[in-house]
């Protein structure tokens, strides 16, 4: 049914991955404002790359041409490979936390204190805050689940690359 559904409809598969990020999105959201959990900066860029992934997928969902679903599925899939890069480098911090915390300041404090030629390699720097578990389900933090769907969009991406490029 999938591999139909890859063939048939690739529209169909680029609309859910965008509804599942926008999903994600909601309930980090939720995590927040709702339980109380600050998102650390690598929290933060997961986020950016759930929005872009949201974004082009969309996008690309809404053309109809073959092309675009190639070049929109290769950018979704880089997107998602970034993301799934930062969640891991989190998860690692997460499993071996640094003796000194150096996370710092939050996303919005570096903002407001430092120039963003300063503020945004701090961002992508992480540290103690980002090794801190603050929620888990089945056992794994937010991190490895946002790994889990990083890794699970960019397969997504994979096969609709691979079916989409074969059925030439």
């Amino acid at each position: 049914m999938l591999l139909r559904m890859l063939d048939q409809s690739p529209r169909t598969v680029l609309a859910l991955v965008s509804l599942f990020c926008i999903a994600l999105l909601a309930f980090g959201l939720y995590l927040q404002h709702g339980v109380g959990l600050e998102p650390c900066p690598m929290c933060i860029v997961q986020r950016y790359a759930l929005v872009l992934v949201a974004v082009v997928a969309g996008l690309t969902a809404m053309l109809r041409s073959r092309g675009a679903h190639l070049a929109g599925g290769m950018l979704t899939l880089l997107i998602a490979g970034f993301g799934a890069f930062v969640a891991a480098r989190q998860s690692w911090l997460q499993w071996y936390p640094p003796e000194i915390a150096s996370c710092g300041r939050d996303f919005y404090g570096m903002i407001e204190t430092f120039p963003l030629k300063r503020a945004v390699p701090m961002i992508f720097a992480g540290g103690g805050d980002c090794a801190a578990i603050d929620w888990t389900f089945l056992g794994g933090s937010i991190a490895n689940w946002s790994f889990l769907c990083f890794v699970g969009i960019g397969l997504a991406m994979l096969a609709l690359l691979w079916r989409r490029s074969a059925a030439r």
